[in-house]
């Protein structure tokens, strides 16, 4: 069954299929529903392939994570085929797992399926791999390190904004040993938190000495709250790169009887499904993982449907806000005494 069969049990021309097919508004509203009932009677499915061919468009997004299993991704993996539903197209969805070779080979797949646009949500990207695409002239969008050629959007997250919120009210409620547990620091992102924290100590008249790096994993947090709590200056809070690393400092806490918030205040940062749930509910910083695919989508579509080449990056903010649940609370009046003196 093809089109040309359509048309003739519709009694219509092939050209009116067509168009019927690609929901073009122009088609009589009397000879679609005709098209669209002879469809619905044999089960006819189109060709997507072939009327990408036709078009020039594959009417497919791709989309890049760092990895799937990590629960920040499969919110803004939702959001982003949901809105590719919604607006009749398609993703390719691969995930990088932190391996160069695969992201290379996750590129690879993006050309050969001539997709319209790709999404790299990976937080990092290799400017080898961005030469890739750009050259082949696909739109494309990245978080904090687009690079200014034409067709590139940028999102930037403001991570300072919510940040100083974290870092304020842990101040407030009498805290002055505050540590932080950074990403893996060849991640522009990851600099990105570490500087935010910084300058908010610096902006209320605090040291920022107790920073570690860590590598965003729940095991990586358990290690390093280990490390911390048996330095010279032992914290009273903590701050965290990611919510996924401040489960592992209370599940670590937890094992050594160091009770959260009472002994020791946390914060995350990405605000996951996962962190409302955990006992105590963790206090973080939230980046919206569904903002972040709005836009991220809406700027591919955006450039795909633009008549005129821009001249350079388009750039997008994301704004960061605290989310308080339980896991801070007042440092204790001996630990604030101890810091005093």
């Amino acid at each position: 069954m093809d089109i040309r069969e359509i048309a003739s049990r519709a009694k219509v021309s092939t050209a009116t299929v067509s168009r019927t097919l690609n929901n073009i508004p122009t088609v009589d509203p009397r000879l679609a529903r005709r098209v669209w009932k002879v469809v619905n009677e044999v089960g006819y499915y189109p060709n997507k392939l072939a009327s990408g061919l036709v078009s020039g468009k594959s009417r497919v997004f791709g989309l890049i994570v760092s990895e799937i299993t990590n629960p920040f991704f499969p919110e803004i993996v939702q959001t982003f085929e949901n809105l590719a539903v919604e607006n009749n197209y398609e993703i390719l969805l691969t995930s990088t797992v932190h391996d160069p070779k695969r992201m290379e080979l996750s590129v690879r797949r993006m050309i050969e399926r001539r997709v319209d646009g790709v999404a790299i949500l990976t937080f990092g990207m290799e400017e080898s791999l961005i030469q890739h695409l750009r050259f082949r002239k696909v739109p494309l969008v990245f978080v904090d390190v687009g690079p200014d050629f034409p067709g590139v959007s940028n999102i930037r997250i403001n991570y300072q904004s919510g940040i100083r919120q974290g870092v304020q009210h842990l101040a407030a409620l009498g805290h002055r040993q505050i540590a932080f547990i950074t990403g893996p620091l060849h991640l522009k992102s990851a600099q990105a938190r570490r500087t935010a924290f910084e300058k908010s100590m610096e902006e209320i008249g605090l040291a920022p000495e107790l920073i570690v790096e860590g590598d965003h994993t729940m095991e990586g947090g358990m290690r390093l709250l280990t490390q911390l709590v048996r330095s010279e200056t032992r914290p009273t809070a903590v701050m965290c790169s990611n919510d996924m690393t401040a489960i592992g400092v209370m599940r670590e806490a937890y094992d050594q009887g160091i009770k959260v918030p009472q002994d020791l205040s946390l914060i995350g940062f990405d605000d996951i499904r996962l962190a409302q749930f955990i006992i105590p509910p963790l206090s973080t910083i939230r980046m919206s993982q569904t903002e972040l695919a709005r836009i991220a989508f809406e700027s591919l579509i955006s450039e795909t449907e633009r008549q005129a080449a821009l001249k350079g990056r388009v750039d997008h903010e994301l704004d960061t806000s605290l989310v308080l649940r339980r896991s801070t609370a007042r440092a204790r009046t001996s630990d604030v005494d101890a810091t005093a003196e």
